[in-house]
């Protein structure tokens, strides 16, 4: 019998090779799907027909953050255009992207729904090499989540403690890229763009740090193929 994985996916290119790459490594994939008031579902119907194509299970779990406090989140607050976001104290800004406690309430649904099924593995596609700066993709914040799982779980008392695995966590966007492509990734069928139109802007933070991993991985986009 295969194991159990729970895998994140959200429709993006990183959770996609993700997915992907659990697979290759004999997991049964349980898909956990995120509505939360994002401000398009085109990653949502994204995430669907991945999971689908992947032969794996997929649940869709609707939750309410209506206190916002992201640009992904109010339509009143902009989208930003470049890849360029101001220092603070010579350290990367956190983008008005960042919605608050984001991977900590995902992680913790996984988490119970990894209890409940008696999966051993969570898989999550962040990487802190070519990212936005987000707190919760960096290397320490995983590891002090799986203490808290040590800590504050019943497998994790009995020393069966389900494992955060985050493949991606130190590859580039293009070496991410080289490896969805080994993997036959359908990246046609994934979607990274902020906006929720039919073709990607080109031109929000994701859009252009996707164009920057895939002209340095030398693969074309085909999102971009006119």
């Amino acid at each position: 019998m295969n194991k159990k994985a729970i895998i994140l996916l959200s429709g993006g290119l990183d959770s996609a090779v993700t997915l992907y790459w659990a697979k290759s490594k004999g997991y049964k994939c349980y898909c956990l799907l995120f509505d939360y008031g994002q401000r398009h579902k085109k990653e949502i119907e994204c995430a669907k027909i991945l999971a689908k194509k992947a032969k794996s299970l997929s649940r869709i779990l609707k939750i309410s953050l209506p206190w916002k406090g992201s640009s992904l989140l109010d339509k009143k607050i902009n989208i930003p255009i470049s890849v360029k976001v101001p220092r603070c104290q010579g350290v990367k800004a956190i983008p008005s992207t960042y919605i608050p406690g984001r991977n900590i309430i995902f992680l913790s649904f996984a988490l119970s729904f990894a209890e409940a099924i008696r999966a051993r593995d969570i898989f999550i596609g962040v990487h802190s090499q070519d990212y936005s700066n987000y707190p919760d993709c960096r290397e320490e914040f995983y590891r002090a989540f799986r203490r808290v799982i040590s800590a504050g779980t019943k497998t994790g008392v009995e020393k069966q403690e389900i494992k955060i695995k985050t493949p991606l966590i130190q590859k580039t966007k293009a070496q991410i890229i080289r490896l969805g492509a080994q993997l036959d990734v359908p990246f046609r069928l994934t979607w990274s763009c902020y906006q929720g139109g039919r073709h990607p802007c080109e031109r929000c933070d994701s859009c252009q740090y996707r164009a920057k991993g895939f002209a340095e991985a030398g693969i074309p986009d085909p999102l971009l193929i006119k």
